[in-house]
Parts: structure tokens; C-alpha cells; sequence
């Protein structure tokens, strides 16, 4: 197999690192990941400048003047030949919920996806990379298990969530579906030394929706979190009622 590995908190990040070596397992194994951090730059593609690649490490490794997205992108249309597989991560920090909305290291997945590649998103639950380890393990036993249990070559989009913990510690691994977050807390207002206003986002807002099922409700106790993911984003109940609303002359 040829597999992609890409992330958003840059090529440096020991997340990175530790996934690609533990993806060597299953074969070939190519990095193209942002240069520096990019965490929640969600979706976004890089229109408005030209993309610089550094290549190092022999074949193995790109690194891309440019958003978790533009990696997979540029990776996908002319700077390597179709993979088999895209991973993404080690995340440093959780993505589930409403997270998964702003989270590059789920975008660049995606855009693997979009490409008609079999993509996987991983993520430690806490910030700090405790247990890496154990993660790049638990993201081996993910990807084995897709491989041999997967019943065709239709494309697939997987968020994974691991807590930080050891692998024995661990009750197990659930499939799960997407939680939901109360609303972010309010932005912390600061003035700068020049006198003017800054504002800094406020912290994620606690789950809304933690119900057994959830991947909130599983990382919480002590599995990892396998959601599938898809992009479609129409809401075809109420597609009726908005054609109600709009239907007819233009004039």
C-alpha cells in the first residue's frame, strides 16, 4: 500500500511523526504536511498565493507552505500518484462534536476523501501528547481492522478520538456518532499597548449532548471513538419546506 499522512499542527509535531512511522506497518509510507500550525483552519484552501514544497528526507517527506487542506490537494493533483489510504493526524487535543467543523486535522482528512480516498482522522483526547505511544498503536489496530473487515473499495471517512491512556487501560473501541456542544463562552476583550481593543475567542463550550452512542460518551469512558463522517451538508427534510418558500418566478 501506498499511504498519505498529513496534520495540521505541522511536520514537526511528534503526532505526526509517531502516525507515519506506525503506518509503515501496512506499507509505502509519503508526509505532506503543512509547515507550521494550522490548527482550525477547518476546510480552507490557500487561493490567493502561490504554495512553496520543501522536499526532505528522501521520497518520504513534503512540507507545504500551506493549510492542512492544500496538503492532501496538492498530494492528490500532481505532486504524488493516488494513494491508498490518507491518514491524518496525531492531533494534539480532541476533535468531536461541533469541533469537527473547525478541526484541520479532520479537513485534511476530508479532502482525501472528497478524492474518492479511504481517509481517517486521529486525535488524543488532551493536549500534551501523553500516551503517544499507545496512540500510534491504537491507530494501527484502527487501520488493520478497516483493512480486513471492510466488505468493498468504496471510499470512507473515519474521525477517530483516543484517549490519552495506556492501551491495556483502555475499555475498548466503539463506533459512535457525532456530540453536541453548548454554544463557544463569550471572547475575553483585552486592550493592546497601543490602546486599541483585542479580542481572543472564548473556550469551547461544554457537550450539549454526551449520550451513550456519542464520542463524547465514549472517550469519556475509556474507549476510543470511531465515527464515519460524510460531507453532503443538505438538510433534505426541510427541503420540501424551503421549496414551499422560493419556488416560482424569478420576476
Amino acid at each position: 500500500m501506498h499511504i498519505l499522512v498529513s496534520n495540521d499542527d505541522g511536520y514537526r509535531a511528534p503526532g505526526i511523526q509517531a502516525l507515519a512511522q506506525a503506518m509503515r506497518r501496512f506499507g509505502r509510507v509519503t508526509v505532506v504536511a503543512p509547515d507550521h500550525n494550522h490548527s482550525g483552519a477547518s476546510n480552507s484552501l490557500t487561493l490567493n498565493r502561490p504554495l512553496t514544497v520543501e522536499h526532505q528526507d528522501g521520497d518520504s517527506l513534503y512540507v507545504l507552505s500551506g493549510t492542512p487542506s492544500d496538503c492532501v490537494h496538492v498530494a492528490l493533483t500532481g505532486l504524488l500518484p493516488k494513494p491508498d489510504l490518507v491518514v491524518s493526524g496525531i492531533n494534539c487535543g480532541a476533535n468531536m462534536g461541533d469541533d469537527t467543523m473547525y478541526s484541520g486535522t479532520v479537513a485534511a482528512a476530508i479532502e482525501g476523501y472528497l478524492f474518492g480516498v479511504p481517509s481517517i482522522a486521529f486525535s488524543q483526547i488532551d493536549k500534551g501528547w501523553a500516551e503517544l505511544d499507545s496512540a500510534a498503536k491504537i491507530a494501527q489496530l484502527v487501520v488493520e481492522r478497516y483493512l480486513e473487515r471492510r466488505e468493498d473499495e468504496r471510499a470512507v471517512l473515519l474521525n477517530v478520538n483516543m484517549p490519552n491512556m495506556p492501551v491495556e487501560a483502555l475499555k475498548g473501541i466503539r463506533g459512535t456518532r457525532l456530540g453536541k456542544r453548548n454554544c463557544a463562552e463569550s471572547v475575553i476583550r483585552e486592550m493592546s499597548p497601543r490602546g486599541f481593543p483585542i479580542y481572543w475567542l472564548g473556550a469551547a463550550g461544554k457537550p450539549a449532548d454526551a449520550e451513550e452512542g456519542t464520542d463524547f460518551w465514549a472517550t469519556s469512558h475509556g474507549y476510543v471513538s470511531v465515527t464515519p463522517l460524510q460531507v453532503d451538508l443538505t438538510n433534505y427534510k426541510q427541503v420540501p419546506t424551503v421549496r414551499g418558500w422560493m419556488d416560482g418566478p424569478a420576476v
